[in-house]
């Protein structure tokens, strides 16, 4: 686990979107990444931006300033069901393997403000990459 906090948030989000984003095209040795494989990386990546903190938390940001207006136009319209609205277009609209990857980083930030599981799972994550106290 020594490995993680030495590469820190930063290291981590950054290094997960350059494998999302190369990972997600051909042409290269390696295989591109599966369906499955995009979303978790995603998530993973999402949950490290938000532990990065600023000015790396850009992505959080921009998710953030976006939602605020979403719920402006539609009143009422909570986190959650954001939530599940987004996991719904990525289950079932065709969808590229980059495009599973930017949209599950968006998910996984709304998911993990949400609270529940995914929050939960957004909290370890971020005190992985702290690290020890």
């Amino acid at each position: 686990m020594d490995f993680l906090p030495a590469l820190g948030a930063v290291g981590l989000a950054g290094a997960l979107t350059a494998l999302l984003w190369f990972g997600t095209s051909t042409g290269g040795k390696m295989k591109p990444l599966g369906w499955g494989a995009c979303l978790v990386l995603s998530m993973i990546a999402g949950a490290a931006y938000n532990a990065a903190g600023p000015p790396f938390d850009i992505v959080s940001s921009l998710v953030r300033d976006g939602l605020g207006m979403f719920t402006n136009v539609f009143p009422g319209y909570s986190m959650a069901g954001l939530a599940l609205t987004l996991l719904i277009v990525i289950l079932y609209k065709k969808l590229t393997t980059r495009d599973v990857s930017m949209l599950g980083i968006v998910f996984w930030y709304v998911a993990s403000g949400a609270g529940g599981g995914f929050a939960i799972v957004a909290e370890k994550i971020a005190v992985i990459m702290r690290g020890p106290a």
